[in-house]
């Protein structure tokens, strides 16, 4: 019978429970607690190797990704050096449009931009300040305070647990 691994457990502390209230030399309990928690590692490693396969899995997600970004961007980047190869062309030729069934390709104008030539030419009255972001609690500066002994209203010190899978 193929238990999940709660049940194991359960039944590893049942019997645990139950060797505590009897009577037995401490060979006799060694051995059966040894024997109630050999299913309980061998669905324990299983587990574990479940956990890698799918950290492995996400890494390979994560580099896939990686992968179609940078595909994409060269994409763009080919697109925009077509697209400025088209217009070099049509212009070098005289062309502002060409009809076609599939689509109209034409030469326009864009709205006016502004370029800044010498940032620091340009008057105080037309430069943004940004909004200076919120303060933000220095959490290393805080965890060595309170491990010197002093206390920090509204932070605490905690420790909690992992699981190391090598």
């Amino acid at each position: 019978m193929n238990l999940a691994l709660y049940e194991l457990a359960a039944e590893f502390r049942q019997t645990a429970e139950l060797l505590a209230d009897m009577d037995l030399d401490e060979d006799t309990i060694r051995d059966t607690i040894e024997a109630a928690a050999f299913p309980v590692e061998q669905k324990a490693v299983q587990v574990a190797a479940f956990v890698r396969n799918l950290e492995a899995t996400a890494e390979q997600i994560k580099q896939a990704e990686k992968q179609m970004a940078d595909r994409r961007k060269a994409m763009e980047a080919r697109a925009a050096s077509v697209r400025e190869y088209l217009m070099h062309n049509m212009r070098a030729c005289g062309f502002t449009k060409i009809e076609h069934p599939m689509f109209k390709i034409a030469i326009r104008q864009n709205p006016e931009s502004v370029v800044i030539e010498d940032e620091r030419q340009i008057p105080a009255d037309y430069l943004r300040q940004p909004e200076t972001p919120p303060p933000v609690p220095d959490k290393t500066l805080m965890k060595k305070a309170m491990q010197d002994g002093y206390e920090i209203p509204g932070a605490k010190l905690t420790r909690t647990l992992r699981l190391e899978i090598k």
